[in-house]
C-alpha cells in the first residue's frame, strides 16, 4: 500500500472508468475535482472545514456540509449546509449546529439530514451494551432525522429513540461516549423509505417514513462500525464495513442480497491488514461495475474490477497538521470520495474529456 506516497499511484487507461473524482479533505477548506491522472481540473472554496464530505448535484451545483464552531463536540459535526454552484457563488444555505455527517437532496428539492438532539433520561436509562453511564447532569445525545424545505422550515422529523427498540440494539465496544446510536448514513429512498448505517449499533437498517419503524435491518458485530451503506441499481445493498478492532485485521467492502443476506460480492486486502481504515471512509458502484473506495484514514482512493485487481489508485496529497484526536501529525484523511461521468448531469458541457 503506498501509504507514504501521495497523487497518482496507478491507472490502467483500459480498465479504469473515465470520469471525474471529487473528495474534500479532512480539516481543509477546499473541495477538489480531479482527473484520472490526478490532475486538478476544477474545486470549490468552503467557508468552514468540511463536516465530513460535499457531492454534485444533477444541476452541477456542489452540496457541502460545513463544521460550525456551536454545537456538541462529538465526531463528524457539520452545522452549516450550503449549495455552491459551479463558479463558488452560494445560492442556498442552511445552519443547524446539531447537524452531523450525511445530508441529502431530495427529489422534491428539499434536503434531509442527521442530527443530535439531547435524550431524555428514561431513554438513556435503557441503553445497553459498552455504555458507560454519565455523571449526574450530563449530556447524552441521540439522533433525530429533519428534513427542511428551501425556507429551512422543517417539514418532517423522526426521533430515533422514540421509534428504535433501544434494549435490541445494544452499543457496540466502539460507542461513542455519551452518545447513542451514531448514524453516519442517510439516503432517502424516495418519498417512503430512508437508509441508516449505525457506526454504534453494527447495524444498517431501512426505515419506513410513515411509521417510523424499520421494515429491514442486519447486525452484524463483524462489520466494527459500519459505513456508506446505500443500495446498488441490481437491487442489492452495499456497506463498508470498517472491522475496527476484528481479526484478521482489514476492512472490506460487503456487497450482498437482502433477501436471502447471502454475501455476494467482496473486496479485502491481500493481505488483508493492507487494505485497513478503522473508521469513516465508504464506497461507490461504477458504471462500469467497477467499484471505487476511499480507505478514508489513510485518503487513500482505489478502483477496483469485480476481480478485485486494483486499476486506479490515488492518494491525497492535501495534508494538514493535527496535534489531537484519534490521528496525530501530518493526516490526509478524507471521509468520502465519488466518481462522475464525463457526460453526466453532474459535469456534462462544464469540462472537457476525462
Amino acid at each position: 500500500m503506498h501509504y507514504s506516497s501521495a497523487g497518482l499511484t496507478h491507472v490502467d487507461q483500459n480498465k479504469a472508468t473515465p470520469g471525474y473524482t471529487l473528495f474534500s479533505p479532512s480539516y481543509q477548506l477546499k473541495t477538489f475535482l480531479i482527473d484520472l491522472a490526478g490532475e486538478f481540473r476544477h474545486g470549490w472554496d468552503l467557508t468552514l472545514p468540511p463536516g465530513n464530505y460535499a457531492y454534485l448535484l444533477p444541476n452541477g451545483n456542489l452540496l457541502a456540509a460545513q463544521r460550525t464552531e456551536v454545537g456538541p463536540k462529538l465526531p463528524a459535526k457539520g452545522g452549516l449546509i450550503q449549495e455552491i454552484d459551479w463558479d463558488g457563488n452560494i445560492i442556498w444555505e442552511h445552519q443547524d449546529d446539531f447537524q452531523h455527517h450525511d445530508f441529502r437532496h431530495c427529489e422534491n428539492g428539499n434536503v434531509i439530514y442527521l442530527a443530535w438532539e439531547k435524550m431524555p433520561d428514561e431513554y438513556v436509562a435503557r441503553i445497553g451494551g459498552d455504555f458507560r453511564a454519565p455523571s449526574k447532569g450530563d449530556t447524552v445525545w441521540g439522533d433525530v432525522i429533519k428534513e427542511v424545505d428551501r425556507k429551512g422550515n422543517v417539514v418532517w422529523q423522526w426521533v430515533g429513540w422514540e421509534h428504535m427498540d433501544i434494549e435490541k440494539y445494544p452499543l457496540s465496544p466502539l460507542a461513542t461516549p455519551h452518545e447513542y446510536a451514531h448514524p453516519n448514513t442517510l439516503v432517502p429512498l424516495g418519498d417512503h423509505s430512508i437508509m441508516l448505517c449505525f457506526r454504534s449499533l453494527d447495524l444498517v437498517a431501512v426505515l419506513d417514513r410513515a411509521s417510523g419503524r424499520f421494515t429491514y435491518t442486519r447486525k452484524e458485530a463483524d462489520w466494527g462500525g459500519p459505513h456508506d451503506f446505500q443500495l446498488l441499481e441490481n437491487g442489492n445493498y452495499l456497506v463498508f464495513a470498517n472491522r475496527d478492532g476484528m481479526n484478521p485485521r482489514g476492512s472490506a467492502v460487503i456487497e450482498w442480497d437482502p433477501k436471502t443476506d447471502e454475501t455476494v460480492w467482496k473486496y479485502m486486502g491481500n493481505p488483508s491488514h493492507t487494505f485497513d481504515s478503522h473508521r469513516i471512509s465508504g464506497a461507490q458502484r461504477l458504471s462500469s461495475g467497477n467499484t471505487l473506495i476511499c480507505q478514508g484514514i489513510w485518503g487513500r482512493f482505489i478502483e477496483v474490477t469485480p476481480d478485485g485487481e486494483i486499476v486506479w489508485e490515488y492518494v491525497n496529497p492535501h495534508t494538514i497538521e493535527q496535534k489531537r484526536g484519534p490521528t496525530i501529525g501530518n493526516t490526509n484523511s478524507v471521509f468520502r470520495c465519488y466518481r462522475y461521468d464525463a457526460d453526466g448531469p453532474e459535469i456534462r458541457g462544464r469540462l472537457g474529456p476525462a
